[in-house]
């Protein structure tokens, strides 16, 4: 398993000003939840005022400054309408509390939604090569899980960041303008609640990138083994993947136990610090009270405000582990985004020629470094003409194809549509040359019609149908209950290899390609699906170049001309009999296939066999 190692500064203030770029867009709503918050603020701060004014005035008599509304001299009738007043600020700061949430979470929710659509269309600019590099498990990481963490960032991190600063600054106007001597004290306290801060941020810090790893490791394992989970139960192999998943999933609990610690003792301790300062102020009060320093509303309005006090920066102390949490998802969302696709469009892309001709020339590349899969390769493809591909495993076959279609981009030597190098046209317009049928058949959960499309507007129902009925697809389609709206399952689990096999084809012929690519197109089906497909093959390929690459060579024997590649290099060339007169690979390889006919079977007798077997390519 591939790591998803940690990377980067453990809090980047460059990466926070990214993400904060995707609230951009909904910066009027920032705006008025901002206003929202400074509200609140201010609503939830003056409560203790009103407490103040109603002890000192109705229950101790002691001289108090006039309030902007005038109250009554009846005791009752004046704690009445401190109540009343005291309940309506209770209510504007719900309602602003209210507002600023529902905006705010609204808010993350579509900044979530565009990032997500970023990463995605990102996904798709990016080459072969990086998937080959990357668990998928990983890339859906990405995602799902590395957005979702960003969620309370966007929703209420950023906001309530402000609110709590704002908040701080309220209480301390209030608290100085009370009483400098108790603000003195309830400020004791916080030094050592920023320093055990600073201390929870040290531990808890890694371990939220700890944890990332984790479900990275843990989300690519369950894809891989879920897709492959027949292999896993045809070789009995449930207890060593049992074993395998738990070792990853110990990882992911030990760097959870990790927070959880950090989390276990800085609570208690912020609780155990805000009480010693409130024991500060009741002794301070004790003595203050009785000498007239202070008034007893005011010691009891400081209780209050130091509650309120020290509950914002316990909540910094946690909106700080929300960043770290989104500095370690957005770190590996913004290394995907960063990462820049290898296969670009020219800055002047040249239009699609109308000669289709196409040419290798000294073709040399290897997947890594100088690991050489092709090796001086050249040779020329004309329009209209069906070349077959043949080797052994591994001699460069699919690479052919895979550097035509610019997945990936030759290290030395060119290749050329009509004369021009294919660097030089979009990647989209060259591929639109060309339709692929593969090996291993790829259905998309939805419908038969939309796997055949892919999407592509403008086909009709008439051109859908006729692409199925040339390769003998229409037959088995009109047999099935919703038609071509038959619902496929994951991958096509609900059909047969041969069925979607079929639906390949008729992917490749309804998009009316210039070029047809048939990578072991064949090889996955049964024989009775193979001759249905054969049968149709003489009206599909009229027109049409075809590449055609095949271990079965009873299906490339009319093929116009015939390649045959070893380790990478093309030996030789010609037509089916021609090759098997030369006695090279070709005849090897051919005689190897036919191994089981009776002996003594020569070359013109094979020859001469080969001629009576069903056309073909």
């Amino acid at each position: 398993m591939q790591a998803d190692e940690p990377i980067g500064k453990l809090y980047d203030g460059r990466m926070l000003r990214r993400l904060a770029v995707y609230l951009k867009p909904y910066k009027t709503s920032v705006a008025f939840t901002l206003l929202l918050v400074a509200l609140h603020g201010l609503f939830d701060s003056l409560g203790p005022l009103l407490t103040r004014y109603a002890v000192d005035r109705y229950f101790t008599n002691a001289s108090v400054a006039a309030l902007p509304f005038a109250l009554p001299a009846d005791p009752y009738r004046g704690l009445a309408v401190l109540s009343i007043a005291y309940l309506s600020l209770v209510v504007l700061a719900l309602l602003t509390e209210f507002g600023q949430k529902l905006l705010m979470n609204r808010t993350g929710q579509h900044a979530m939604f565009d990032l997500r659509r970023d990463l995605m269309a990102h996904l798709h600019r990016l080459d072969i090569a990086y998937f080959d590099r990357n668990p998928i498990g990983r890339v859906v990481t990405r995602v799902t899980s590395d957005v979702d963490m960003l969620n309370e960032l966007f929703s209420s991190g950023f906001v309530a960041i402000f609110g709590d600063l704002l908040m701080l600054l309220w209480l301390l106007v209030i608290l100085f303008s009370l009483s400098p001597g108790m603000t003195l004290i309830v400020l004791f306290a916080t030094p050592l609640i920023v320093a055990a801060a600073m201390r929870f941020r040290t531990e808890v810090a890694g371990s939220n990138r700890r944890i990332r790893t984790a479900v990275a490791r843990i989300n690519a394992f369950l894809q891989e083994h879920i897709n492959g989970i027949a292999i896993v139960q045809l070789f009995n192999r449930e207890e060593r993947s049992r074993r395998d998943f738990a070792k990853i999933n110990l990882d992911h609990t030990a760097a959870y136990k990790e927070s959880i610690h950090a989390y276990g003792w800085f609570y208690p301790v912020v609780e155990f610090l805000s009480m010693l300062a409130l024991a500060g102020l009741l002794v301070y009060g004790g003595f203050s009270v009785p000498a007239g320093e202070a008034s007893l509303g005011t010691v009891v309005a400081f209780f209050q405000y130091a509650i309120r006090f020290f509950r914002p920066i316990q909540d910094l102390s946690e909106k700080y582990n929300v960043l770290q949490a989104a500095a370690a998802a957005g770190e590996r969302i913004f290394l995907l985004l960063d990462t820049q696709p290898a296969i670009q469009a020219p800055a002047q892309p040249q239009p699609i020629p109308a000669d289709h001709t196409i040419a290798f020339e000294n073709v040399w590349f290897a997947y890594n470094n100088e690991d050489w899969v092709l090796r001086d390769i050249s040779f020329t493809i004309r329009p209209g003409e069906t070349v077959a591909i043949v080797g052994h495993t591994g001699a460069g076959k699919t690479t052919l194809t895979n550097l035509l279609l610019r997945f990936y981009d030759v290290q030395r030597g060119h290749i050329r549509l009509g004369g021009i190098d294919i660097r030089q046209f979009r990647p989209g317009d060259l591929r639109a040359l060309f339709s692929i049928v593969l090996q291993d058949p790829w259905l998309f959960t939805g419908d038969i019609r939309s796997n055949i499309t892919l999407g592509t507007p403008g086909l009709t129902e008439v051109q859908i149908r006729q692409a199925a009925q040339r390769v003998n697809l229409l037959e088995f389609i009109d047999s099935l209950p919703a038609g071509l709206g038959e619902p496929v399952a994951e991958r096509g689990a609900n059909f047969s290899t041969g069925q979607k096999q079929l639906i390949s084809f008729a992917r490749a012929l309804v998009h009316e390609p210039r070029v047809l690519i048939l990578d072991e197109a064949t090889s996955s089906v049964d024989t009775e699906t193979e001759l249905r497909i054969r049968d149709a093959q003489r009206e599909l390929l009229a027109g049409r170049t075809a590449i055609v690459i095949a271990h079965r060579l009873s299906t490339i024997q009319s093929a116009t001309r015939i390649m045959a590649f070893h380790k990478g290099q093309l030996h030789e060339a010609g037509t089916h009999a021609e090759l098997i007169a030369r006695r090279g690979i070709y005849w090897r390889l051919y005689e190897l296939q036919y191994a089981a006919k009776p002996s003594g079977t020569n070359s013109a007798l094979l020859s001469s066999e080969s001629a009576c077997e069903p056309s073909s390519f």
